[in-house]
């Protein structure tokens, strides 16, 4: 039991996910600043923040339901396992099951349902269009996203984690093919839009509904759902680097493939402007759903 706690929860779990989660986000804060000519904060700011939330009084709203209280806490361990799985793969072949990729892929849903649930629940007018925009913006990622692993999953026949890892490891990385590329780039920004990162934050936006999902969260379950941001900044990437580039996964190539892709998140934040939530729909129902199909035919083409 003590060893199952250790590996999910320590390291490569939870505890190692948010803090290099925490240390991205800082990066990501830092070069922000620099792009602005501000100095930015410090390397430490973000362990602060939470550390200074957790101090914080929790208010609740009045009317508020058990689920408003819960709802961080369900956000965090599904994230939290799911760093935990695919860290746990990428150490040791041992720790896979077959159809571990379904279980994970299930575990990242669960952030957006939280944030989904929460807002639902806190019965705040703003909450609820944040809520409601964190839904729609789900529908129309999820799909192209499923897709895209679908594409590698034909490619690879399996739907174990390290299996995935051994035949790219034997063959060649998947993103080295037609099929791999395309699902790729389509995995690119359904990973923008999970971590609900601008040009896909409509449901934070906080010039025009305050934060919305989290407008009614303070104190600790304000940094719960920080935390469990932090540690999906950790887990998507590393998920896109072990799916598309796991030919070599040794400490180094993984902080060198991990970083070219939060290069890419503080880039595509930076430059583009936040979209409409009807926007943000037609482009992922159009452009990445229709790439993600040519994918799947061209993985079954053998291309």
């Amino acid at each position: 039991m003590l060893k199952l706690f250790f590996q999910y929860f320590i390291f490569p779990g939870l505890a190692f996910a948010a803090v290099v989660g925490l240390l991205a986000g800082w990066v990501d804060r830092k070069v922000t600043a620099r792009l602005q000519w501000r100095v930015g904060p410090p390397w430490y700011q973000n362990f602060m923040d939470i550390l200074k939330l957790t101090g914080k009084e929790v208010i609740v709203p009045e009317g508020a339901r058990l689920v408003f209280m819960l709802s961080p806490y369900f956000g965090l361990v599904g994230a939290g396992l799911a760093a935990a799985m695919l860290g746990n793969s990428i150490i040791s072949s041992a720790y896979g099951f077959t159809g571990d990729l379904f279980v994970f892929i299930y575990l990242l849903t669960m952030p957006a349902l939280a944030l989904i649930l929460g807002a639902s629940s806190s019965r705040n007018p703003l909450a609820s269009v944040g809520a409601s925009r964190e839904m729609k913006l789900f529908m129309a990622y999820e799909l192209p996203f499923l897709l895209a692993i679908v594409a590698m999953v034909i490619k690879t026949g399996s739907i174990q984690l390290t299996k995935i890892i051994y035949h790219q490891q034997v063959l060649s990385s998947n993103i080295i093919s037609v099929s791999g590329a395309l699902a790729f780039a389509v995995s690119l920004f359904c990973m923008q839009a999970k971590l609900g990162i601008v040009p896909f934050d409509a449901s934070e936006a906080e010039q025009e509904i305050m934060a919305g999902v989290l407008i009614e969260y303070s104190g600790l379950l304000l940094a719960l759902f920080k935390l469990c941001k932090a540690v999906m900044l950790y887990t998507v990437p590393l998920f896109l680097v072990v799916l598309f580039m796991g030919k070599d996964l040794s400490l180094a190539f993984l902080a060198v493939k991990y970083t070219a892709l939060l290069v890419f998140i503080i880039l595509v934040k930076n430059t583009g402007p936040r979209m409409r939530i009807d926007q943000a729909m037609r482009f992922f129902w159009r452009i990445p759903t229709v790439v993600a199909a040519a994918a799947v035919v061209l993985a079954l083409l053998r291309m």
